[in-house]
Parts: structure tokens; sequence; C-alpha cells
């Protein structure tokens, strides 16, 4: 079966750290894979929040997410802490990927990979919309 592979952006624009809570954890003792992807959408709003923007309004805007894709390189365990790197790559007239690189913040062990591939919204709509132009100055600069 072929593995998927996610390659990093050249660029990272945000990083923040988040613990590992018990309620992260499966039955196999480690970070639970739907656990990681919680923890990346609390990364994602942080990241929105620090450039003052929500999930309802990047420059007039919504978002919603349209894929993901995890490539797993170690466990995670409760209690520890992972920093979480985002980059974006992949622009399009309607979103673009949103990439995460998840690291054990005390060792430096890769945790994981995952990109979440993000299109601009019209909630009021209810359809995609086109990129605001002001979105992709801000990161492509």
């Amino acid at each position: 079966m072929a593995r998927i592979k996610l390659d990093l952006p050249e660029r990272v624009v945000f990083d923040t750290t988040l613990d590992v809570r018990i309620g992260d954890i499966n039955y196999g003792g480690h970070l639970a894979n739907d656990a990681l992807l919680r923890l990346a959408h609390e990364a994602r709003l942080r990241f929105l929040k620090s450039l003052d923007y929500t999930e309802m309004d990047v420059e007039g805007a919504g978002i919603i997410m349209t894929d993901a894709a995890i490539m797993y390189r170690a466990e995670a365990f409760h209690g520890e802490r992972l920093a979480f790197r985002l980059g974006l790559s992949d622009f399009n007239p309607y979103g673009f990927d949103l990439m995460y690189q998840v690291v054990d913040d005390n060792t430096g062990k890769e945790v994981a990979r995952l990109k979440i591939g993000i299109v601009f919204f019209d909630y009021t709509a209810r359809k995609i919309q086109s990129i605001p132009a002001a979105f992709v100055e801000r990161f492509t600069a």
C-alpha cells in the first residue's frame, strides 16, 4: 500500500505548544488520531487569532476544512508538550493547504505531519468563494 508523504513548506508562519491531556489518550496508551486533529484545530484557531481572524472572518470571508491527511512519525503520551509549527502552501483561487509539523517540545522528536485543506466559504450563501487578495498578499509577499 502506498503511504502518503507530506512535505513541509519552507517557512513556518506560526508556532504554538499544546499539552497532551488524559482525554487525548486512546486504549493503546498513546495520543489518539482524533485527538491529534482536535489539537491541530486548536493550533489553527490560535494562528487565526494571532492575525485577528476567526474561522468566520478572514478578511471578510469564512473558511471551511475540505480534507485532512496525517503522517504519523512517533507516539506521543499523556503529559507531553507538543509544538505545532504551521506553514501555508498550494494557494489556489479558493484556498490553500495548512501544513503542520508536530514535534515533542522536550526531545525534538517529530510526532506527526498534517495537511489540512482550507477553502474560503460564504456561510450566508452556503457556497465556496474566492480567496481574499489581502490574505494571499499577507503570506506571499
